[in-house]
């Protein structure tokens, strides 16, 4: 029996990360031999574990609600190669001597891993980033201020946003959690979404860390353009026509 339970949650759990969003009604049709009942001590449990969201209607993946990537539950095992190879691609345009923004995510936490020990001035609005910046000796980290988001580990806000209006920022790292040509780079949360724009509108060159996965995809919150980041760093395998957009915006992938 405690093995039936838990195909069936992680099944819940598989369901809902690949819907992103939905209602009691659309679970109950996915799983038509379990009682309501069950479902619903399910949808707690889950939750309660950080797998999904609980919602009003229904349930979100975590990766909905937290805007960027569901970064503690799967940073560790999720394309894991591939965020490396972004962030060493990344760690490359650092110069000394400039004023950086780590945004949230798993892409920008390894950025913050591989950073090599330069006089810089390093922001972030990450407690993970932050986390792995307290290696360093010759940068200076400062963390923005707000409300923490449990599942990303991250402050974002009215705060965060007021805290970013008053900074100058030579390069930003932006984390994102999809692009579609429709919607351009988005994510799903609103408070994210309004926090990766005021710190677009404050950075000289936005950089955009994002694996190949996360194109064609849609999310409900849109950040920008294409035609309003400066550098895409990616794993090497995106999409043709994904490539040839950046080519004709100007951006340049690396």
């Amino acid at each position: 029996m405690g093995t039936s339970m838990r195909e069936r949650r992680e099944g819940i759990a598989q369901f809902v990360t690949s819907e992103g969003s939905v209602t009691f009604g659309q679970i109950k049709a996915a799983f038509p031999d379990v009682s309501e009942m069950t479902l619903r001590t399910d949808l707690k449990a889950l939750d309660e574990a950080r797998r999904i969201v609980r919602t009003h209607g229904g349930a979100r993946s975590v990766e909905f609600v937290v805007g960027t990537d569901d970064l503690l539950l799967n940073r560790t095992t999720r394309n894991v190669e591939a965020k490396v190879a972004i962030a060493r691609k990344a760690r490359d345009l650092v110069r000394p001597n400039t004023t950086l923004f780590l945004d949230s995510g798993s892409s920008t936490t390894t950025l913050a891993r591989e950073l090599e020990d330069v006089p810089a001035l390093v922001f972030t609005n990450s407690l993970t980033c932050a986390a792995e910046l307290a290696r360093l000796e010759r940068a200076r980290c400062i963390m923005v201020g707000g409300n923490l988001n449990r599942y990303s580990m991250s402050l974002n806000g009215s705060k965060t946003v007021e805290d970013v209006g008053a900074l100058s920022l030579d390069q930003l790292f932006l984390g994102v959690t999809s692009y579609h040509p429709a919607v351009g780079f988005a994510c799903g949360s609103d408070e994210e979404a309004a926090l990766k724009r005021a710190l677009i509108s404050r950075a000289e060159r936005t950089v955009v860390l994002m694996d190949s996965t996360k194109v064609g995809r849609k999310s409900t919150f849109r950040i920008c353009g294409l035609e309003e980041v400066d550098a895409v760093v990616s794993d090497g395998v995106l999409p043709e026509d994904f490539a040839k957009a950046c080519q004709e915006a100007g951006v340049e992938v690396l």
